[in-house]
């Protein structure tokens, strides 16, 4: 997180390399979103290999098992992502301003936070396990290794904030290409695990969740030696690490709602998983299978997200407001072409995609109805998630979480359980709950746009 003492670096000489305010908007947005896109993929990507390798060993139950622990801790990673962001926005905006003191405190603050916040959610959640898995309405056949699979990767949520802080300097800093490489690495020996825990092993969900873990842990080792030749920029030391209190405020202005809404989001999933792990184990494992794949649909919406907070985050620093909103225009514009494209291209493919993680017919049927409908979520997300990514690089964040609560409250949850009653025998309504509540969450987020858009904003 910091430079040695023998890499002395001017914070003009980095923030001209990685900087983000000047140059064509639409490159520069594309050459920041596409390493942040690959470094998603791959964490997505090594999330399915669990689920397909455990499926070629493994029955139901296991899949079952992984894709409900997996969402659980989807929830606990976007929570600390989401706190993450804060690092993100105080970052580049200190570097758009040049500010080499502010930025080293956003860094020593964040390191100070995600340590405390980390273990104290550890322990929570090993506390609870059971509990949650009782929540999620998780079928007896796959209960007792979903409670396994989860608390072995509980342990990990230390090493996740540790990566969430040093990818959100990089990324602040306008570098996500190391992430990227960091999470390249993370991804092939998680893999490589997998087949060794999973198959010859023969560890099931364990061996998914220890796989996932010992990567995490390789993953931050490889950063903490790589980062010092980084020459970031940013050097931090313990007075850095105390926490200064209008930092701190600023981080957890964004953060704080960021990672609420992220929270809230995936509670609002978890429901909907209760909901279907409820009527059985076939609808149970067909849903886990779909949310995996709209994870990795959500990729690009998820890569815009960051290169728009970003680059509005530097802009605002350096006072250049119009390239921000420049930056929101075009990250919209390539989220619709791009939700469109898979929404129609879901409506031919789906089957062959449900029978490239199970053969169970029944499992096939219900996942592709599912699909089929919520994969124009894809389109709609990715307009929302455009406006959080720029609500947050202006200190509105809140607005961000509002219309995510709004969404959840009134559709996703209770139209998840309405299509369920009276559609028993077809997934394909409760798929189309989601993008109808996402079109409400993209008129929240034109309405507040065009009330503060007479300001700097």
């Amino acid at each position: 997180m910091c430079t040695a003492s023998n890499y002395p670096v001017s914070l003009l000489h980095v923030f001209m390399a990685t900087n983000l305010t000047e140059g064509n908007v639409f490159k520069r947005l594309i050459a920041f979103s596409i390493p942040y896109l690959i470094a998603c993929f791959l964490q997505t990507f090594y999330g399915i290999a669990d689920l397909f390798i455990a499926g070629r060993y493994n029955g139901s139950s296991t899949i079952t098992a992984i894709s409900i622990g997996s969402q659980i801790m989807h929830m606990m990673t976007l929570l600390l992502a989401g706190i993450a962001m804060g690092t993100t926005v105080l970052v580049g905006r200190a570097f758009g301003a040049k500010d080499e003191t502010q930025a080293s405190f956003a860094v020593g603050n964040s390191i100070s936070l995600f340590a405390m916040v980390s273990v104290a959610l550890m322990v929570f959640c090993l506390l609870f396990t059971e509990s949650m898995a009782t929540i999620l309405q998780t079928p007896p056949e796959a209960f007792e290794e979903t409670v396994t699979y989860t608390q072995i990767c509980f342990a990990g949520l230390p090493l996740i904030a540790a990566y969430n802080v040093i990818a959100s300097t990089c990324r602040g800093v306008g570098d996500s290409r190391h992430p990227m490489l960091f999470v390249a690495f993370g991804g092939i020996f998680n893999i490589i695990l997998d087949y060794i825990l999973i198959g010859p092993f023969g560890m099931g969900a364990s061996g998914a969740a220890l796989a996932t873990v010992i990567a995490q842990f390789a993953v931050v080792l490889l950063a903490l030696i790589t980062l010092p030749r980084l020459r970031l920029g940013v050097h931090v030391s313990l007075r850095h690490l105390k926490f200064e209190l209008s930092t701190l405020k600023n981080l957890l202005n964004v953060g704080i709602p960021t990672a609420c809404q992220d929270g809230f989001i995936q509670i609002a999933f978890l429901f909907i998983t209760a909901i279907a792990n409820a009527r059985g184990l076939a609808v149970a494992t067909s849903v886990g299978i779909v949310e995996k794949m709209i994870c990795f649909f959500f990729l690009v919406p998820s890569a815009m997200l960051a290169g728009v907070s970003a680059m509005a985050s530097q802009n605002r620093g350096a006072g250049l407001h119009d390239r921000g909103r420049k930056a929101l225009h075009y990250g919209m514009m390539t989220c619709a072409i791009y939700g469109l494209s898979i929404g129609i291209l879901c409506q031919f493919i789906s089957p062959w995609l449900m029978s490239f993680f199970t053969k169970d017919p029944q499992v096939i049927v219900y996942g592709t109805q599912y699909l089929r409908t919520y994969a124009f979520d894809v389109l709609f997300a990715g307009i929302h998630f455009c406006f959080s990514g720029y609500f947050c690089a202006y200190d509105k964040a809140g607005w961000a979480f509002f219309h995510n609560v709004v969404s959840s409250v009134t559709t996703r949850v209770p139209g998840t359980w309405i299509t369920t009653v009276l559609f028993p025998l077809t997934l394909a309504p409760m798929g189309a709950v989601a993008p109808i509540g996402s079109v409400l969450s993209v008129l929240i987020c034109v309405l507040v746009y065009r009330h503060y858009r007479q300001t700097d904003f």
